[in-house]
């Protein structure tokens, strides 16, 4: 099998289509990715048995950080990469064009909220904007450029600029999406205050060190006090996927129709968990076709539904990472 035979993701309109899919992906990706078939055997795993998604083994994401995850043989490949706490090791998402990830966060977006074209994007990403191979500066940046309205833009410094072009989007009456970085928000409405209505304000997580962590609840609270808006939405994604889940401001995240999320036992991984107990989120994104699409995750949630989630947080011994999480 190779990956031409693998059907279009972004097409899937329902269940019984994921499942399909997903064990054809299981096929392909045991055949053609090394260290995801060395994983299955470890565990006793016969591609054979695997008859169902329920079957399917998810990879620890951590195998990101030390080994080349992917079905192609490509020294030169690029690849996205993490950020890091001080002194910890990248993951790195290999690819050999960005095709599938170009099609799943803009299907994505669409999916959830209508036309890119609809808005003006303006993106408060400082963090990720200082360093190379992010994953979100890439899909904010094609954002950008795609919504076709020239007042979009990147801010890094830029905090008068960005009040003002807010203020402004804001007496026309135009829709905006203001995707930011959590404590590039918070720094932002501590120095002003809005009656955004027609905004979407939406965080992307990543406080990692600048400032003290809080639960999502109370960066919701403050960042909506200081936008004037009734609800902050919330993107949860990460440099191992390649699709994005979203939240509407009522803390649960909600996946697109090519992924789906379950939830384990923390203390025996290979232990599913029914919807509304708390475990490790496993991931399933057929977005990742050409590296791995099932992944656990080092994150803490609760499920609600094939395709809504809540996250609670992250499992004690993994980093701090770029991806969007907030501790209780």
């Amino acid at each position: 099998m190779t990956i031409d035979h693998l059907d279009n993701f972004w097409t899937l309109d329902n269940p019984t289509h994921f499942d399909a899919l997903a064990l054809k992906t299981f096929q392909f990706q045991y055949e053609n990715n090394s260290i995801y078939r060395a994983f299955c055997d470890l565990i006793n795993c016969n591609p054979v048995d695997v008859v169902s998604t329920e079957n399917i083994p998810h990879l620890p994401i951590s195998f990101f950080k030390s080994k080349r995850v992917c079905c192609f043989d490509d020294p030169n490949a690029s690849f996205f990469s993490s950020s890091t706490t001080s002194g910890g090791q990248a993951s790195k998402h290999f690819y050999q064009n960005l095709d599938d990830y170009r099609m799943s966060f803009r299907k994505g977006f669409e999916y959830f909220f209508g036309a890119i074209e609809d808005y003006t994007v303006l993106a408060l990403l400082p963090s990720y904007l200082e360093r190379e191979g992010s994953s979100l500066i890439y899909m904010a940046d094609d954002m950008i450029r795609n919504s076709q309205h020239e007042e979009s833009g990147f801010y890094l410094n830029g905090w008068e600029e960005l009040k003002d072009q807010l203020n402004a989007l804001e007496r026309q009456g135009r829709k905006t999406l203001l995707l930011g970085v959590s404590f590039g928000l918070l720094d932002f409405v501590e120095r002003y205050t809005f009656e955004l209505k027609n905004t979407i304000v939406m965080e992307t997580g990543g406080m990692k060190g600048r400032r003290k962590e809080l639960t999502r609840e109370a960066l919701h609270q403050q960042l909506s006090e200081g936008f004037g808006c009734s609800k902050i939405h919330s993107e949860y994604g990460m440099t191992e996927l390649l699709s994005q889940a979203y939240s509407k401001g009522d803390g649960l995240f909600e996946c697109p129709p090519w992924m789906r999320v379950a939830a384990r036992e923390n203390q025996d991984p290979f232990q599913k968990l029914p919807w509304g107990q708390s475990g490790g989120l496993n991931i399933t994104d057929l977005a990742n076709r050409n590296t791995c699409a099932f992944i656990a995750t080092e994150d803490l949630g609760i499920i609600h539904s094939d395709s809504q989630f809540e996250v609670l947080g992250r499992f004690d011994t993994s980093e701090i990472r770029g991806c969007n999480l907030m501790v209780v």
